[in-house]
Order: structure tokens, then C-alpha cells, then sequence
């Protein structure tokens, strides 16, 4: 009745694990992708290229060796634009291949071109060359993503003005840099740059930012931002910018300061590209930022053959997320009943430092009425961290003083999106204090900060 199971529209980390449960449950599926090759956002222009940039510059900057050998020191004393396109295509090469083989050995069927809803079970795909063609399923996946919000008032040329797409095929490294929007592309980015000492300054209209996680994490990564000269301008919304004669741009903020830079990011902010699906032809709508609303548990839209996964519907707009999303999705629409989600999942922020975070922040806790305590502990007090010659990071960890349950997670420093795993499986297990009392942890590892953190907490209960 139709030419395939399933159409799963985009190939990010939602589609190719849709694509591939399908498949590996002997249906026949069609990934269309309008890229020149798979992977989606996520491979080519977002989560590995941003963190393959971030892990290159403190490879070539010595960022991680700088608290023995000083801030002056350098693996490379002249990084160029060139030194990080390098690693960069390599690993996206790399990550390209290993989707093709994927599909290839599963057996899943890849169309490149633009897809186009024409009715609720039809998706035409127009080639890069002009040519279309028209193909029904049973089952419509909508993953394709989102991309950089580009407002009128910002004069983005792709050399000097630059949307967060853009920023990764930058021709020269700035030797300044102001960067609009404090969310977590924009921290990630600003904090990259100034571990290649690129004096950043950070822009953004609302008073706090990151309000998702732990304040107290928040004002101990200020504190660090600060320390190394990021300027930080809070509060303070964008009235104009413009460029000098000598090609500076020019920031304009409504406090009446303004930033002169050579390089300006905008980072506020993505919407769902789904302006060119047509979906009103399936008899689905989009807010105002283009997302999707579905069932939460099911991941349907409104269409009930019809499902969306992946940043296109929103929070938590995660790779991670998004993968489990897509083959949550692929499984209920072939009539398998996937396992509850755990409670918690971990949130990762790959700035310089790393944060990460997984279950209920001090807020939150308050907020509910909860009695509680703090654990913390300092990587400083490690002896892994003495190694590694680290000067900053903590844990925080909070724990119910009534059920002695393990109620928030939350790490700053080097390797925090690693350790968080440890907090994670003892959240959604349900454990507590005692856990990180009784056991052992290698030594010396910076996990030992588990046993520390718990410690703290349990002297504090015991008084």
C-alpha cells in the first residue's frame, strides 16, 4: 500500500536512531536528507564540530597544562583558523563514515534532497539538481532540526557578523570578540575563544543566564569567566550594531555602553527549520519559533501517524535526548511499547570549564519544601586534581536529610560531562549518601570527589 514503513525526514542523532531501529525491526525506510551528506545538524555544524573545536583549542592552547606551566604557556605558539579547520574535517569525515556504514549494514535507504509534505502520508523530495519524485509511508518521522535565528537588525556578512552555523568555518581567528546570547551555544563558544586568550565580551539582555542550573555553579563559573577577562554585560538588551570604516563592529546596548570588536557572534537563540516542509498539506502547525508540539510520552503530533523528535519539538534540545526521542518514536509507531524514560537525564554544557548537571538544583529543592543538605567538594582537594595541576572545579551534591536520597547532582571543572554518570545511575536507582560513604572509588581519579562531596553532606547531618 506504501513505498516504505517509514520516511524520517533529516538525519540527526532522532532520525539515523529511528532510521535504524526501524530497520533493524525488518521495515523498509527512507532517510531524505537536503545536506550534501548525512549526520544533520549535529555532525556539521553543531554538536561534534563545536565540541571537536573546543577539544582542539585546549590541545593547542596547553589550556589543561597552564596550572603548572602558567597562563603564558602554549603547545602552539601561532594557532590559526587553518590548525582547527584541520581536526575538525577530519572528525567530521570520520563521523559522516561511520553513519554510512551504519545504514549500509542495517540496510537503511537514503534519498538526498529537500523534502516537502503533499499530503499526510506523501512526501515529495526535490534533488539539488531540480528533480522530484513523490513517496508514501505508513509512518512520517519529522526531525529536521533547527538553524541559527537570524533577526533583521543584526548585518551578518559571514566574515566579520556571524550566526552560530557560520562561526565553525571561520577564515581567521578574531582578535576580538563579542558574542550575543548567554544560552549554552553562546557560553560554549565565548569560553572556547577566550582559552585562545581572544578577549570575549558576553551579551545578554537578561539579568542571569543558564537559570536551568544550579546558581551556585553559576556564580563560580562568573567568578572564573571574570577571572580570565571575559567581560560579561548582563541586563543589557541590543539596540543597534554597526561597523566602523575600519571595519570594527560596533554594539550598542541600552545601558548606552557599547562593545567595539573586530568579530561579532549572535548565538540568541534557534528555530525549527520546518518553514520549507510545508506541513500545513499534512495538517500540522508550528509555533512561532517553528517547533513542533507532540505527545510527550508518544512523541506523536497532532497527525497521529505522524511523529517529530529532536531539537524541531524543543526542551531539552539535546543529542542525547534526541537520539532516544527518535527510537522511542520509531518503536511506538511499529506497535512496540518502549520502557518509561528514567526520571533523570544529565544536561552537559561543553564550555571551558565543562558543566553538568543531573536532578534537582538548590531552587528547585527549596521550592518544593524539601529539608535538605550540601555536600562539596573542590577537585583541588583531590589528588587527581593536584595531578592534573587544576586550580578550580567543585561538585555539589544534595541529599534529602529526612530519606537520606540523593536529590541533585551538579559538577564545574575538567570532565564534568564524564562524572556525571555516577550521579546519574545512583539518582534514577534511587540511592543516597550512604553509597558514596561505604564505597571505594579509584584513587586517584577526580571521581573521588563523589566520596568527598558525600563526606561534607553527611558531617553536616550527623551534627
Amino acid at each position: 500500500m506504501y513505498d516504505y514503513d517509514m520516511v524520517v525526514i533529516g538525519s540527526g542523532p532522532s532520525g539515523r536512531r529511528a532510521a535504524v531501529q526501524c530497520a533493524k525491526l525488518g521495515k523498509a525506510v527512507l532517510v531524505v536528507e537536503k545536506g550534501r551528506r548525512v549526520g544533520g545538524v549535529s555532525v556539521h555544524t553543531g554538536t561534534i564540530p563545536s565540541k571537536t573545536l573546543r577539544e582542539t583549542v585546549l590541545n593547542l592552547s596547553g589550556w589543561r597544562e597552564r596550572g603548572f606551566y602558567g597562563r603564558s604557556y602554549r603547545v602552539k605558539q601561532d594557532i590559526a583558523a587553518s590548525d582547527l579547520m584541520t581536526r575538525l574535517q577530519k572528525t567530521l569525515d570520520h563521523e559522516v563514515e561511520v553513519l554510512e556504514h551504519q545504514f549500509s549494514r542495517n540496510l537503511v535507504r537514503t534519498a538526498n534532497g529537500e523534502a516537502r509534505m503533499v499530503s499526510p502520508h506523501e512526501v515529495e523530495i526535490t534533488s539539488a539538481i531540480g528533480e522530484t519524485r513523490v513517496v508514501s509511508a505508513a509512518f512520517i518521522l519529522i526531525a529536521c532540526g533547527t538553524r541559527p535565528f537570524r533577526p533583521d537588525y543584526v548585518p551578518f556578512d559571514g566574515t566579520s557578523v556571524l550566526d552560530s552555523d557560520e562561526i565553525i568555518e571561520l577564515p581567521k581567528l578574531p582578535r576580538s570578540l563579542a558574542v550575543i546570547g548567554a544560552g549554552v551555544i553562546g557560553v560554549e563558544y565565548a569560553t572556547i575563544f577566550s582559552a585562545l586568550d581572544v578577549p570575549v565580551t558576553l551579551i545578554e539582555p537578561r539579568p542571569t543566564f543558564l537559570d536551568f542550573i544550579d546558581k551556585e555553579l553559576i556564580d563560580e563559573f562568573m567568578h572564573e569567566l571574570r577571572d580570565r577577562n571575559v567581560a560579561l554585560r548582563l541586563g543589557s538588551k541590543v539596540t543597534s550594531i554597526g561597523k566602523t570604516e575600519q571595519g570594527s563592529i560596533v554594539t550598542h546596548l541600552s545601558d548606552g555602553r557599547h562593545v567595539t570588536t573586530e568579530m561579532l557572534l549572535f548565538a540568541a537563540g534557534r528555530v525549527g527549520a520546518t518553514d520549507r516542509l510545508n506541513l500545513e498539506a499534512a495538517g500540522i502547525a508550528v509555533d512561532h519559533r517553528g517547533r513542533i508540539s507532540v505527545d510527550p510520552v508518544t512523541l506523536q503530533t497532532s497527525i497521529p501517524h505522524i511523529y517529530a523528535a529532536g531539537d524541531v519539538i524543543g526542551f531539552p534540545s539535546l543529542a542525547s535526548t534526541s537520539m532516544e526521542q527518535g527510537r522511542v518514536a520509531a518503536c511506538h509507531a511499529l506497535g512496540m511499547e518502549p520502557l518509561a524514560p528514567p526520571e533523570f537525564f544529565p544536561y552537559g554544557i561543553y564550555s571551558v570549564p565543562e558543566i553538568s548537571t543531573a536532578g534537582l538544583t538548590e531552587e528547585e529543592v527549596r521550592t518544593r519544601g524539601i529539608p535538605y543538605e550540601v555536600g562539596i567538594a573542590r577537585f583541588r582537594e583531590t589528588s587527581r586534581g593536584h595531578i592534573m595541576g587544576l586550580n578550580s572545579g567543585m561538585m555539589k551534591m544534595i541529599f534529602s536529610t529526612k530519606t537520606r536520597r540523593l536529590l541533585g547532582v551538579h559538577i564545574l571543572g575538567e570532565g564534568a560531562t564524564e562524572l556525571i554518570h555516577i550521579g546519574q545511575a545512583v539518582l534514577n536507582l534511587k540511592g543516597g549518601i550512604d553509597y558514596f560513604i561505604q564505597n571505594t572509588f579509584n584513587y586517584p581519579t577526580l571521581a573521588e570527589a563523589y566520596k568527598i562531596a558525600g563526606l561534607d553532606a553527611w558531617n553536616r547531618m550527623t551534627r
